[in-house]
């Protein structure tokens, strides 16, 4: 599969990073644009994985640098769990153990797919701290081995102000539960 994105793309892709950035600055105090941009620019094979993550819904925006690293980090940021990610299973293990009514994919190949790290726990309740999230679906986040061992999967949602970590079966799947990620360019 092609991972390179048209100019016409690149271009469209980054004035919507751009207008959500300057919308949202609240997500980021203290970044500017102008650097997020050279850092893009420098670094364009970042722009298919985040185009990924916006054409399923996404909303890909900058929630933070990482002054020893050097990166920007972007977390999707759509109000709901990303639309064309939902109905998953956890991981691959868990899809091919499904013997009927199998989802069309699972959140972990998603991400590997797109580029991107599915959100830890910390991740996804960092997120939680920049607004309200999953007020109405819910997002698979990083299972610890202990759990997904035992054929468990955990994650994460928004309800009554507060933010739950929540567990199933890692080959159940939902029309409300999907996966977010992160990316650091």
């Amino acid at each position: 599969m092609k991972k390179e994105l048209s100019t016409k793309q690149r271009e469209e892709l980054l004035n919507t990073l751009k207008a959500r950035f300057e919308k949202n600055m609240s997500r980021h105090k203290g970044l500017e644009w102008a650097k997020v941009y050279a850092k893009l620019q420098a670094n364009t094979e970042k722009l298919w994985s985040l185009n990924a993550m916006e054409e399923t819904g996404g909303e890909p925006d900058v929630v933070s640098y990482n002054k020893k690293t050097g990166e920007y980090i972007f977390y999707d940021c759509s109000a709901e769990s990303p639309g064309d990610r939902r109905s998953v299973c956890y991981d691959h293990e868990a899809l091919e153990k499904r013997k009927e009514h199998k989802p069309k994919d699972s959140a972990i190949n998603m991400a590997s797919d797109m580029g991107i790290e599915i959100l830890s726990e910390e991740e996804y309740r960092a997120l939680q701290k920049l607004g309200n999230f999953d007020t109405k679906t819910s997002s698979w986040v990083k299972t610890p081995s202990e759990i997904r061992k035992l054929g468990g999967a955990v994650f994460c949602d928004r309800r009554y102000d507060t933010v739950f970590l929540c567990h199933n079966g890692a080959d159940s799947y939902y029309a409300a539960r999907g996966f977010r990620g992160s990316l650091k360019v």
